[in-house]
């Protein structure tokens, strides 16, 4: 998890905050959401491909854009959607290696 927490740190805190909030109509938080807790491939496609605005997560409208982070390592991807998946008082099964490199496979 602390490997995730750094990843997160450089990557993530900017936009979702130190505590998975968010920013209230910019960027969503990360706490008890479907699309952090639902399916592990649509989240890691969310880190590799980016996601427009405007489009609705969990019924609300954010407009800011969050940019594709295809340049993180697969390790660094299943490390950071890990930590996410089990912090902010979320608690799902881990992101492996296997999975992030199934995801951008699909995408070549």
């Amino acid at each position: 998890m602390a490997a995730g927490k750094l990843v997160y740190n450089q990557n993530c805190l900017v936009c979702h905050q130190a505590d998975g909030g968010g920013v209230p109509h910019l960027n969503p938080p990360l706490s008890q959401t479907d699309y952090v807790l639902g399916e592990k491939a649509r989240l890691i496609g969310v880190v590799l491909n980016g996601l427009d605005a405007h489009e609705p997560i969990n019924d609300e409208v954010y407009s800011n854009v969050m940019p594709a982070h295809n340049f993180l390592t697969d390790q660094q991807i299943a490390d950071v959607l890990t930590f996410v998946r089990n912090s902010f008082e979320n608690k799902a099964s881990a992101v492996s290696v296997a999975e992030v490199k199934a995801e951008r496979a699909k995408k070549k």
